[in-house]
């Protein structure tokens, strides 16, 4: 197949011959024009006298499933916003049915006043952008029009509103089939919505799922967001392991420790006392000194001990700074 360069090789002849035009090309003969000119020079003269066909291809464009509305006037209460979300969803309930598709997440974008192109720009008050996650993906306008509400309820702006969009992801409504013992929430939008409660009144960094965070500071964790999909809990041990877990002591943790006076003989602990757990340290081990974040305002500092009592009991204690405080208590 010849480039587009020799195309414009095969112009720059038929030019040189005094072809200038369509009618003048197609007058041409055709096995001659070939002969000279080859292939591609043919398929100009077929082009030139209509003998040519080429399969039209059909491409669909994607689906966007968007509303969005611009307000006359500023707004500064929720009940236009409300009226308009109310709108939104149902006008994408009805185009996501059509086509035999629910909503997985919602995404709601709020633009303030202030991000207009004659004003100043502030930085973070220009827009708002929230993404919700369905935990059963449905059309339910009610269902969904709750979850925004909630949201709004508790949600706070320094300028006036004057656009709205909402978007929706579709996904295609799936079928599950759960096995003898095995069961589903039975109503995980009315868990969101008390996520969603919970988030509006204790902040969203003290709601999620708790995870450990990579330092050795005992019961140090973070809340990252609730995640909908669960994975299986079932984690296979070797036996080696399982016997390992048997042979191993529990602690159980005091949350928060225990505070504690400790009586010293010769820098080692010889008598505890709290109002918890009394009695006179018949053995130890440690100090096991502890330390991190040295390098900001969170470092830390302890020195824990294993004590245990002439009772049998069998303590984990900390000191930091001479105060003293006990973890917990080994089964």
């Amino acid at each position: 197949m010849k480039t587009h360069m020799e195309v414009q090789e095969i112009f720059a002849i038929l030019h040189k011959w005094g072809i200038h035009t369509l009618g003048q090309l197609a007058a041409l003969d055709k096995e001659q024009l070939g002969a000279r000119l080859g292939p591609e020079a043919i398929r100009l003269w077929e082009r030139a006298n209509g003998q040519s066909n080429r399969v039209l291809k059909l491409i669909r464009p994607p689906e966007s499933f968007q509303e969005s509305f611009e307000f006359e006037r500023e707004i500064e209460t929720a009940e236009p916003l409300l009226f308009m979300l109310r709108r939104f969803l149902e006008q994408l309930a009805v185009r996501l049915a059509a086509i035999y598709l629910v909503a997985k997440e919602l995404t709601l974008q709020i633009t303030f006043a202030n991000s207009r192109q004659d004003e100043p720009a502030v930085a973070g008050n220009q827009s708002y952008e929230r993404v919700f996650k369905i935990p059963q993906p449905t059309n339910d306008v009610d269902l969904l029009f709750r979850m925004l509400q909630t949201h709004l309820e508790n949600f706070r702006s320094e300028h006036p509103i004057v656009a709205v969009a909402l978007s929706a992801e579709p996904i295609k409504p799936a079928g599950e089939q759960f096995g003898l013992f095995e069961t589903t929430l039975r109503n995980p939008h009315q868990l969101s919505e008390t996520l969603a409660r919970l988030s509006a009144l204790l902040g969203s960094d003290r709601i999620g799922t708790p995870v450990l965070e990579e330092t050795h500071r005992p019961d140090a964790f973070r809340m990252q967001p609730f995640s909908w999909a669960v994975g299986s809990a079932v984690r296979r041990q070797s036996p080696d392991a399982l016997r390992t877990a048997h042979a191993t002591a529990a602690l159980r943790r005091f949350r928060a420790g225990v505070s504690a006076s400790v009586l010293l003989d010769e820098n080692k602990p010889a008598h505890l006392r709290s109002s918890e757990i009394h009695g006179k340290i018949i053995e130890q081990r440690g100090p096991y000194f502890l330390s991190g974040n040295w390098w900001d305002e969170k470092s830390w500092l302890r020195a824990e001990w294993d004590l245990q009592l002439q009772n049998g009991e069998l303590v984990r204690a900390h000191e930091r700074d001479g105060v003293w405080k006990i973890d917990g208590v080994y089964d």
